[in-house]
């Protein structure tokens, strides 16, 4: 039930909010190059330091979107 309401308010914001999509745009881009990262056999030490950076940077993005739907959610109780 609550992932229902998550979803919900998630393809909404999606739809009302340009910068919740931007964020959501960027975390689907950084998760996509770490699963590229993650499905070679061996990485450089470039490589491992660019997944690193690129696995803080979408964990930072994810904090920014639950901010943004907890917020959304709480304005919205009252």
């Amino acid at each position: 039930m609550e992932t229902l309401a998550q979803d919900e308010l998630k393809a909404h914001l999606m739809a009302t909010d340009e910068h919740f999509r931007e964020l959501c745009q960027q975390h689907s881009e950084y998760d996509h190059k770490v699963a590229e990262f993650e499905a070679k056999n061996t990485l450089t030490e470039a490589e491992k330091v660019e997944e690193v950076k690129l696995k803080k940077l979408k964990l930072h993005l994810k904090d920014q979107i639950a901010e943004i739907m907890s917020r959304h959610r709480h304005e919205h109780v009252v």
